[in-house]
Order: C-alpha cells, then structure tokens, then sequence
C-alpha cells in the first residue's frame, strides 16, 4: 500500500588496407573508445535546455544556495518545533490521490524502523561520466545521512530505496521495474512517474509496510536525467530526505531543502537538526504530534542549545 510522500534531470565501416608494410612504431597509448550514445529525443533535448535556463535564472537571484545556511539564516529551538510538525507530521500531496494537494490535517510520524539500503538506477540514455558523478554524490550524501541519522543507511545492491536517474526517452521503459519493484503500486502513483509535468523537477514516493501503515519499507525516487548538475545535486537530496519521513514542504522552514523557494539547493544545518529529531529513538511510528510533542520538543532544544 502507498504510505509515504509523493515530493516533488549506426554501423562501423572499415577503411581501407594499405598494401604496404608500415614501419614499426613505438608504443602509443590506447585511447578509450568513444562511448556509444545516441541522440536525444527533440523532448529531452527541450527539458535539458530549459532547466538549465532555470538553474541559470535561480543562480543569477542568488538562489540555490549551497552553504547550507549562515548569519543571515538564524533559527532557534522554536522554530526548529515548528518546522519539524509541520513536515514531519502532514503530507505535501493527498496519499494515494496522485498530485491531490493535502487537505492540511495532521497524520501520524512515519520513518523507517530497518536498515535503508540506497541502490541507483541510470535509464540507458545516461552517460558513463554522468553516472559516475551521480554515484559520487549519492555515495557521500547517504554517509551523510547515516551520520546525522543514527540509523543504518547504506548504498549497495538488493536495495530497498531506489533512485532513478531517467531522461524523457528513457521513463517509459523504466515502468515495468517500478512495477516489479512495488507489484501492488497505487495507479495513481504510477500515472504521476508516466507522465511527470514539466514543473514537477523530482519525486519520492515511499511505501509502507503492509503490517503497519506508519513504517517505511521502500521507497522510489525519480530524479531528471537532463537536469544540470547542482539541480540534479538538489533533487537528490530533497527526495532522499523526504523518503527517510519528512514528506511535507513549508514555506516557514528556513534555511531549509523543504520550501518550495528554491533558496537552498543542498540539505542544510537547520535540515540536519530535524533528521536528527526524527530518528530520536524516543519517537515511534504512528505516533501523533501530541504524543510525539514532548519528545522532539526537548530534542529540539538539546540541539539548538536553548533551555530544556
């Protein structure tokens, strides 16, 4: 069952003998051989040009800030109460509604209780340097999360969250393994991977275990092949950290990867605190903020150094 967030990158010819014997010729280095692409659709090749305007147009207004907040971006215990309810306790999309915005009630904690294991997927259109860039990435920021977590995130094979890389020509063939990897998806969800609008940049949707409605057990992530590294960077680590519990956006939540105004593109100091919040071992699945309130009220402020 859909538990979690829906959250929103020829032939070869032979060329002629030459009947004569060449002389012999010292060793030259061999070159790799040119790797083998082909073109891209006139609709990726479209999307790959207009996200790299938008990443050019958010860099010019100084957006998509990679410092992860600063003097500029200061937050307290209060704040840190605030944000965590509001993204860790309500939904951005109506669960099992496709793209059916929330109604704005609040539901119960949701996370993960086993160990995450991060596998990637690249569709076949993606190029070798840009898998190895994208590996790179995903490898560190997992540690990352693993470190600031407490909870055993790993990468590797056999895994039980996955992130796919897909351009436009390369989703369609990807639908037949997502419906391998989650049999049962919710219709909905799986129309939403179809046919991704254009204002939609990536999307996380993570699945419940069919004996409690409030633990993680997978989770897929669809990130844009033709986005621009640093947007690309950015989708995967909000859909990342979405998929561990916190599904929702806020508009409050500064410096913050969860707020819709593309500020920060990199997970923060103030994102960090309320990982941390939400893997306190104290807190319980399927918990309510009244329940839960006490806990990652004291949590809050042990982080933010404000009286307890």
């Amino acid at each position: 069952m859909l538990a979690g967030a829906v959250a929103l990158a020829g032939c070869d010819g032979m060329a002629p003998r030459n009947s004569v014997r060449p002389e012999p010729r010292p060793d030259q280095p061999r070159t790799a051989p040119a790797e083998p692409r082909n073109m891209p659709s006139e609709a990726s090749a479209t999307l790959a040009t207009y996200y790299a305007r938008v990443q050019a147009d958010l860099l010019a207004q100084g957006l998509l800030r990679t410092d992860g907040g600063g003097p500029d971006t200061p937050y307290d215990a209060e704040m840190l109460i605030r944000n965590f309810e509001k993204l860790a306790f309500f939904d951005e999309y109506e669960r099992g509604q496709g793209l059916r915005s929330a109604r704005g009630t609040p539901g119960q904690l949701r996370r993960w209780t086993s160990p995450v294991r991060v596998t990637v997927e690249f569709g076949a259109s993606v190029s070798q340097a840009q898998r190895a860039t994208d590996r790179l990435v995903i490898d560190r920021y997992v540690a990352r999360l693993a470190r600031i977590t407490g909870h055993p995130i790993s990468t590797g094979a056999n895994g039980n969250f996955h992130i796919m890389v897909l351009s436009e020509d390369d989703r369609a063939a990807a639908l037949p393994r997502i419906q391998a990897l989650v049999p049962n998806i919710n219709p909905n969800s799986l129309d939403i991977i179809r046919t991704i609008p254009r204002s939609i940049h990536c999307l996380v949707i993570a699945f419940s275990d069919t004996r409690n409605d409030h633990v993680y057990r997978k989770a897929i992530a669809v990130v844009r092949a033709e986005h621009p590294d640093l947007l690309r960077r950015s989708c995967i680590h909000e859909e990342v950290a979405q998929g561990l519990g916190l599904a929702n956006d806020s508009p409050l939540a500064r410096p913050s990867i969860f707020n819709d105004d593309d500020e920060f593109a990199l997970l923060t100091t103030h994102d960090e605190m309320l990982l941390k919040m939400l893997y306190d071992p104290r807190l319980k699945p399927g918990m309510t903020p009244d329940e839960a309130r006490p806990i990652y009220s004291a949590r809050a402020r042990e982080l933010a150094g404000g009286p307890s």
